[in-house]
């Protein structure tokens, strides 16, 4: 099931890279609990610490009988001893109990995973899978407004995705800070008033100036979002993830809705990408790419002068690639 459908279970498996979608379930869960009996015991383990006959402990029946929720993490990192005695537990749960086990990915402990997945002990399992994807990202902001029965315009959606294409916990925290404002229709207006600074300088806002072939605007407004905090890394994210768009985009045919429903964007999104790769050539397309790939390589360390090497990539995108 997904994060946000989580339900209690006597044993809950919570899987996939990202932690702050985790996070958020594990806490549903937890309130959950706490509303069914506030009297619940909560109690924290590290798998990869586990001491053996530690899991029967917490488990075994308490003195006044309170509910229990027993939350383990680092799950992919467990000892030999976790996983042997929770296999175990897995043939008879405790009553009241609620075994919680977050694994963040990989191989380890997968006998274990196997063992949940296929029924043993009643289990249930919550996939918390990284947003990649702009759509999947704006389909999470619109779910936080409409939890909380409040409105926000589609353009202020996009803009809010824009600002905070690299972090969903400060996406989250966006979408709470504009919740608390009292405007009827939370618009761009009002996510300007709250992020206008991170809007305009942000990565997205330097690669559409480079997109619009004005070379020597986008490196001012590089310089300025480097000078107010921008990292180089999402910087080049941002451009990578312009021209890979384009890219898919300019190799298709049909029309925006089928290219939409095939390539898994939004229709506004394949819209802009065909406005943006309108006038550019497959070599130039390619010179981008390789620009990307070096500035990419060089804001992890792979050259003294990070900035040198954005600059460089902003003024070939500016000139669409070509040599001139």
């Amino acid at each position: 099931m997904p994060w946000s459908g989580i339900r209690p279970a006597p044993v809950v498996l919570v899987t996939g890279p990202e932690a702050f979608l985790a996070d958020r379930a594990v806490g549903a869960l937890r309130d959950l609990l706490v509303g069914e009996d506030p009297a619940l015991e909560i109690h924290d383990l590290e798998a990869d610490q586990y001491a053996p006959g530690l899991l029967a402990t917490l488990a075994s029946p308490s003195l006044f009988g309170e509910p229990r929720l027993v939350r383990v993490t680092n799950v992919e990192k467990c000892t030999d001893a976790f996983i042997t005695e929770t296999i175990a537990y897995l043939e008879g749960p405790a009553d009241d109990v609620t075994l919680v086990l977050r694994h963040g990915g990989g191989m380890r402990g997968k006998k274990l995973l196997d063992t949940i997945r296929s029924g043993v002990g009643g289990g249930v399992e919550v996939q918390c899978d990284e947003l990649k994807r702009d759509t999947d990202r704006v389909d999470f902001v619109n779910a936080e407004f409409r939890a909380a029965r409040r409105k926000i315009a589609p353009s202020a959606v996009r803009t809010l995705v824009a600002a905070f294409a690299d972090d969903l916990a400060e996406l989250a925290a966006a979408c709470r800070q504009l919740l608390a404002d009292s405007a009827d229709e939370i618009t761009d207006k009002v996510v300007d008033k709250y992020y206008g600074g991170r809007v305009e300088t942000n990565a997205f806002k330097v690669a559409d100036i480079a997109l619009a072939g004005r070379s020597a605007p986008a490196i001012v407004e590089l310089r300025h979002a480097l000078a107010t905090g921008e990292a180089p890394v999402p910087i080049v994210a941002a451009f990578a993830s312009k021209i890979r768009t384009m890219a898919k985009v300019s190799g298709f045919r049909g029309s925006s809705g089928q290219a939409a429903s095939a390539l898994g964007m939004a229709p506004w999104q394949v819209q802009r990408a065909q406005r943006d790769v309108a006038g550019w050539s497959e070599a130039g397309l390619a010179n981008a790419i390789l620009s990307i790939a070096a500035a990419d390589t060089a804001v992890k360390g792979g050259s003294r002068d990070a900035h040198y090497a954005l600059e460089v990539m902003v003024r070939t995108i500016a000139r669409r690639g070509e040599d001139r």
